[in-house]
């Protein structure tokens, strides 16, 4: 009989460190979910990163403390002495009772190896010091200090042997005391220690620590990530689990877009409102994760703070997000009032807030409404919020990412001919940095096409190939991005293939409902394609999705200019007129000359040539009629009404 070989255990000789809370029950006893949140905050701000930094390998929490593995023994004192060191800087002004403060224990030993665990004397060991230790210290065995001894900036006292639990020989113990701690530099002070591993290692490691303690699972992507029509608040949750390591990675610092929806509040006693409520929490989840960039906390861990005090600071460093949402419910006869505000969650300032007064005979059309109209508006509120942090923080040595995003804020203000050329030197700026910048690519062909089809461009042509080949290089990367369908359509447009554009604008709306541009763009589009008729209602949409937009003036203007091909002259008149209390086109003003002149208002078509003249000197009639926006036969015979209007309210020919 063969005698089967037995199976070979791997082992390997560690530096091993265990910590753990003093007075852990107690402090949970006294209030848990404070003391959770703090823990939670010390071990992302703190402890985290400086396993991280010394190349550490998170093995395993257990409830209050940890089991680290380390390279080496001088890495395991220095990530100890480094986080020790930041904690007690965290919690110096708390009060005594209530501060958060760990023991840790640094040992070397050799370790039975398994996938998700170690075991042995060497980690007994680690446990054992871990418990002799004061608060707020660190005990090390002597084969640790044989190691560390003239290798780190920290001296340890000679404690002698001690005899622990479960281990056979005395351990000698050597402490470093708490108030040697306060003689240390602040951790950024430091000198950069030498890295046993690759940093995305050791970023790794870390991550999968933070959410394995915090318990949430994020959604997060760089910050131009493509959107998706798919996504639910299951569906999100899903995706970040897959994701949350890449995000974690920056738990030191929030990413840009970071947000969490906290549970709308029902503010009166209508259970129905209750469902409403969390409905709108659930949606505006799901629809803010289609923002480019977006790292949105998940629906349940949103939902452990339903019904409590929350403190949005501490709300923001526990879940490691910039911005938090909140907003409550209330009805008032047969109108429902949504109030939500947007806020900083690291200042705890009011970014922007917003009030929805709704009839609640449909109760889910207007909750659709109004998550809609919030994701909208937020995506415009976050860019200008990271770009005016990004030119605050980084005015002298702007990167690509900076100057990308202070270039979208920049386009979404106003239209205008210096606005869009702001805009386009802050992309090809960022694209000098790094060219293959997806945000920079994407909004250099934005405002390329628009310049061309605001007739704002010098060199149409040449500008319209350039935003082309920008938009595909992001097309080809990332083909469900609905804003670069958007942008792919707008150029389509500006070429006159009309067809294929409305069919890009469909796909982004398939892609991202709350995308107001789209629907506006879809709707002039039709118009171009000689069915007018059929612009009111998607640019209508569009105005209910975003009613404070920078291009409300344009959609505005839209409308009238489908006015106009249609022959409806007072109400041409009526929406050029709002078009120009928003903002001011020189476009605008055609339109309301020719209704002007068809009507026979002499003296308001003079008015208005004079403010037209002040946009653009010397304009004329032809000149408009060779615009040659569309080839379209229908088009073309209504285009020319508004031509033969022109002249009807005297505006020169040539």
């Amino acid at each position: 009989m063969v005698q089967e070989r037995p199976v070979r255990v791997e082992r390997r000789l560690s530096a091993i460190l265990a910590a753990d809370v003093a007075g852990y029950s107690r402090l949970m006893h006294r209030d848990e979910e404070a003391t959770h949140a703090r823990l939670t905050a010390l071990l992302t701000d703190a402890v985290y990163p400086a396993i991280a930094e010394h190349g550490g390998h998170l093995v395993k929490n257990t409830g209050d403390g940890f089991l680290v593995e380390f390279p080496s023994a001088v890495e395991a004192v220095r990530a100890a002495t480094e986080f020790q060191t930041r904690i007690k800087e965290l919690t110096i002004g708390e009060v005594e009772d209530r501060r958060i403060a760990f023991r840790v224990g640094v040992n070397i030993g050799d370790v039975i190896v398994e996938p998700h665990d170690i075991f042995g004397d060497g980690v007994n060991i680690a446990a054992r010091l871990e418990g002799i230790a004061e608060p707020g210290g660190i005990c090390i065995s002597s084969a640790a200090y044989d190691q560390i001894r003239d290798k780190v900036r920290v001296e340890f006292a000679d404690l002698g042997e001690h005899s622990v639990k479960n281990i056979a020989r005395p351990v000698h113990v050597f402490a470093l005391q708490t108030d040697a701690l306060a003689g240390l530099p602040a951790p950024s002070e430091n000198p950069t220690p030498v890295r046993s591993r690759p940093r995305g290692y050791l970023w790794a490691s870390a991550a999968i620590a933070v959410a394995l303690v915090v318990g949430i699972t994020v959604a997060a992507a760089w910050w131009f990530r493509p959107s998706s029509n798919t996504a639910s608040s299951a569906s999100v949750a899903t995706n970040n689990a897959t994701k949350s390591i890449a995000a974690i990675s920056h738990a030191s610092s929030p990413p840009r877009f970071s947000i969490v929806v906290l549970p709308f509040a029902n503010l009166s006693s209508d259970p129905d409102q209750e469902y409403f409520a969390d409905g709108i929490t659930d949606d505006l989840t799901t629809d803010l994760s289609r923002i480019s960039g977006s790292f949105v906390i998940a629906r349940n861990t949103a939902f452990t703070f339903k019904g409590k005090p929350v403190d949005i600071k501490q709300v923001g460093r526990e879940l490691n997000v910039r911005y938090v949402l909140e907003g409550s419910v209330r009805r008032d006869g047969d109108q429902v009032r949504v109030n939500t505000q947007l806020i900083n969650a690291e200042t705890g300032a009011h970014v922007w807030a917003d009030r929805f007064d709704k009839d609640r005979a449909d109760i889910f059309k207007v909750q659709n409404e109004v998550t809609a109209r919030i994701a909208g508006t937020l995506n415009l509120e976050l860019i200008r919020a990271e770009s005016q942090r990004a030119e605050r923080e980084h005015a002298d040595n702007p990167d690509a990412v900076d100057l990308a995003m202070r270039g979208w804020a920049a386009y979404y203000r106003p239209l205008s001919a210096q606005q869009l050329a702001e805009a386009r030197m802050l992309f090809e700026r960022a694209l000098r940095i790094n060219p293959q910048s997806p945000q920079a690519l994407h909004g250099l062909a934005r405002t390329l096409a628009w310049a061309v089809t605001s007739r704002f461009s010098n060199a149409p042509a040449d500008d319209l190939m350039r935003a082309d080949e920008a938009v595909g290089r992001v097309l080809r990367s990332w083909p469900d991005d609905a804003l670069a369908h958007d942008t792919k359509g707008h150029i389509l447009r500006a070429r006159k293939q009309f067809e294929q554009s409305i069919a890009e604008y469909e796909t982004a709306i398939n892609l991202d409902r709350n995308l107001a541009n789209a629907y506006g763009a879809s709707g002039l589009t039709k118009l171009f394609a000689g069915r007018a008729e059929q612009l009111f209602t998607p640019v209508e949409t569009a105005i209910r999705l975003s009613p404070r937009d920078p291009l409300l003036s344009v959609w505005l203007y839209w409308i009238c200019h489908a006015h106009t091909h249609l022959g409806h002259d007072d109400e041409a008149i009526d929406w050029c007129s709002k078009s120009i209390a928003t903002n001011p086109l020189w476009y605008v003003y055609i339109d309301l000359i020719s209704a002007y002149g068809w009507k026979g208002q002499k003296d308001n078509a003079r008015a208005a040539i004079a403010e037209l003249n002040k946009l653009v000197p010397n304009y004329t009639v032809k000149k408009w009629a060779n615009e040659g926006y569309s080839d379209n036969p229908v088009f073309v015979a209504q285009y020319q009404r508004i031509v033969e209007g022109l002249r009807k309210a005297g505006l020169p020919e040539e």
